[in-house]
């Protein structure tokens, strides 16, 4: 029989039991509850939600590294168009040269042998004299003189004469035979010159017929990049990756610079004393000027000119070329050096005549005029800058 104690004890261990009883059952029916939670439908549509918001991040960075990827590649293929406009149109002018010199040979060849065929008439004319004097002579012999009993002082003065004018028919022989042999090699020249003339006029022909081809292919290239970047966000963000990557160049040219400074050939005091006397690069209608809206807050830097395709871009001031390199956005550029810190851009080219190292003089050409880099329209990029900051180039130049 139990003690009192232990009768005293046993409700109370009852008690917690039946406590952990109802404990168990809210955790199991919690646990429960949680499971219910974990799979139901609005859940897994939340897991849904958040993998197909990762799968359209990774598909939107494919497409930008695709567009990216697709942008560089024209990109590339527009350096290696305007590369070759480039090549093309400098053996055009090459060409050009050589057949304004061939023509100019031509036409002192022509009046050289007008000159000789003229000289050789009136040469043939005097031998005629020449000879019908000395029949006339030979019919007044010495012998017939002697019977004839004429005077021997006459006899003399005779014979004095017929040696005279044998010399002068044997000289007169000769320089018809001088006249004749020049006339021969002034001929042949005429028609080596004119046979490299014609072979001249139809590699110009061809070299056009492929400049055209290419600038079709350019034109083409220029169009899908401005596609590629036709929204304000891609076009901004490719010009000022463009600014990058000239100031990367400039960088580059800041030792050429030093260098051109210590070997320059002309003064490199910088423009300073120049301001209002620079040379205008190229005469045409200003396109776009300093510090007007190129696109959203981005300024121009410089300024556009718009001028024929073709023409000579000049050097605005004297100085040393520290780049002349193909540039994105800018095309076919030429930087030129004039000292303290001050330079001028020449963008947009569609040849390069002039290499790094070279110095120039107000005024010699540098450049033909292009539309390179992708512009829609043939014109000049033409910048200042001092210490590396743009500054508007209008009142440094004549006006």
């Amino acid at each position: 029989m139990p003690t009192p104690d232990r009768l005293d004890i046993l409700p109370a261990m009852k008690g917690r039991t039946l406590r952990h009883l109802k404990l168990l059952r809210v955790s199991a029916i919690s646990a429960g509850v949680l499971l219910c939670l974990l799979t139901s439908p609005a859940s897994l549509a939340s897991d849904e939600q958040l993998s197909g918001m990762k799968s359209e991040i990774s598909r939107q960075e494919q497409q930008l590294n695709s567009k990216s990827k697709k942008l560089n590649a024209l990109q590339s293929n527009l350096k290696s168009q305007e590369q070759s406009i480039a090549a093309i149109a400098t053996q055009m002018r090459d060409a050009n040269a050589d057949l304004s010199v061939i023509e100019k040979d031509i036409a002192t060849l022509n009046r050289e042998s007008q000159r000789l065929e003229q000289l050789k008439l009136g040469q043939m004319e005097l031998l005629k004299e020449l000879l019908n004097s000395q029949y006339r002579q030979g019919q007044h012999s010495q012998l017939n003189a002697l019977l004839s009993g004429e005077d021997s002082a006459d006899m003399d003065r005779m014979t004095v004469y017929a040696e005279k004018l044998s010399k002068a028919r044997t000289d007169a022989i000769n320089e018809l035979a001088a006249t004749d042999t020049e006339l021969q090699l002034k001929r042949r020249a005429l028609q080596q010159q004119t046979e490299k003339q014609k072979t001249l006029i139809a590699s110009l022909a061809a070299d056009k017929a492929k400049l055209e081809k290419e600038q079709q292919a350019q034109k083409k290239t220029a169009g899908a990049i401005r596609r590629e970047i036709n929204s304000d966000k891609g076009y901004l963000a490719e010009l000022r990756n463009n600014e990058k990557r000239l100031k990367v160049e400039l960088e580059r040219a800041a030792e050429q610079a030093r260098i051109a400074a210590e070997q320059a050939k002309v003064k490199m005091d910088g423009l300073g004393k120049y301001k209002g006397k620079m040379q205008w690069p190229v005469k045409g209608r200003i396109l776009h000027r300093y510090g007007t809206a190129q696109t959203g807050q981005l300024r121009w830097n410089g300024m556009v000119i718009a001028a024929k395709e073709g023409s000579e871009v000049k050097a605005a001031h004297d100085g040393t070329v520290v780049l002349s390199n193909w540039l994105r956005g800018y095309g076919l550029m030429v930087v030129v050096d004039h000292g303290k810190g001050d330079m001028s851009f020449y963008g947009y080219n569609q040849a390069l005549l002039r290499n790094v190292g070279d110095t120039v003089k107000a005024g010699d050409p540098i450049a033909l005029v292009g539309n390179s880099g992708g512009q829609d329209a043939s014109a000049l990029y033409f910048e200042i800058r001092r210490k590396g900051n743009a500054t508007n180039p209008s009142p440094w130049l004549t006006r």
